[in-house]
């Protein structure tokens, strides 16, 4: 079991959400493993995910499968598909678009309540779904369950953009899993790349019910825990030098570090391209992946967009 501070951490204040996780869609795990140890994450087994569609309803495959990079405040999950359902269709629609994060989850601990606020705001909710998977323990096998909150594909163009009520926090953040060699501890921000970032934004604030606030050439929205960034094409490639392969695009996320210095010569080490920016080291992940990640100490200034 992880320390009780840790669980409890993993959940916002009530009334509140937080930025729980985001996922990368991918098409082989194995490649995308080879690139995260390289990376220096620690992951989780893989594990192939079920649920139930209404609640007294049957336990069916969900046809997708994962690997997590546990940190100490939220984590990245690694999705890819493994049968011919629904779900696993909408991933390899996504992935022909791009490799890379196709999917936000708020956390939340009333996913009735958020089920609810969509339905006010006109987003038209899918009944919540009982997601659960098997997760390895010290002591054996136990059940990982989560309720998550979805609109219909399409909605958000974004991606997948969710709530994720977590009702096992004890048993998915292990300590095991919780260490990384480059440092990471915490997932502090998403960064979007869209047509009209303001427009975006102010649609985002509508499904989470929280302000989206104007902050230089970027949107932004504060969560409990972690931020949601909107810019546009030109100032994405102004201010990171990085182009998107498709709009719109999740382009990455922002890991808080212990020690920054520390983290940029472990990816230095294993070779891993890193380009300096603002107090942060940015590494554009690699094809496996998809999109770009921002180490950054903990605290540290929002990132201006110019």
């Amino acid at each position: 079991m992880i320390p009780e501070s840790i669980a409890s951490a993993q959940l916002p204040p009530p009334g509140s959400i937080n930025l729980d996780h985001v996922a990368h869609f991918v098409p082989d795990s194995e490649r995308a493993a080879d690139a995260l140890t390289q990376l220096g994450f620690t992951l989780t087994p893989f594990s192939v995910q079920s649920h139930r569609l209404t609640a007294d309803g049957p336990l069916v495959p969900a046809g997708t499968g994962n690997r997590c990079v546990m940190l100490e405040r939220g984590y990245i999950e690694f999705l890819v598909p493994t049968g011919e359902t629904p779900i696993a269709d909408q991933l390899r629609t996504a992935i022909q678009r791009y490799v890379g994060v196709h999917l936000i989850a708020f956390g939340t601990t009333a996913a009735d309540t958020d089920h609810a606020r969509l339905v006010r705001e006109g987003f038209a909710p899918q009944t919540p779904v009982a997601l659960q998977r098997p997760i390895a323990t010290e002591g054996g096998t136990d059940t990982a369950r989560f309720s998550v909150v979805r609109v219909a594909p399409g909605t958000m163009p974004e991606g997948r953009i969710q709530y994720c009520q977590q009702v096992t926090p004890e048993l998915v953040w292990q300590p095991r899993w919780l260490t990384h060699a480059n440092g990471a501890t915490a997932l502090t921000g998403v960064l979007l790349c869209v047509a009209d970032p303001a427009d975006a934004a102010q649609r985002y604030g509508r499904y989470t019910g929280l302000a989206a606030l104007s902050c230089g050439s970027a949107w932004e929205i504060e969560t409990a825990r972690g931020r949601l960034v909107f810019v546009d094409e030109a100032t994405l490639t102004r201010t990171l030098g990085v182009r998107a392969p498709a709009l719109p695009w999740i382009a990455g996320y922002s890991l808080a570090t212990r020690n920054l210095a520390a983290t940029r010569d472990y990816l230095q080490s294993a070779g891993v391209a890193v380009t300096e920016l603002s107090g942060r080291l940015m590494v554009a992940l690699p094809e496996a992946l998809g999109g770009l990640v921002l180490f950054e100490r903990a605290g540290s200034a929002r990132l201006e967009f110019t």
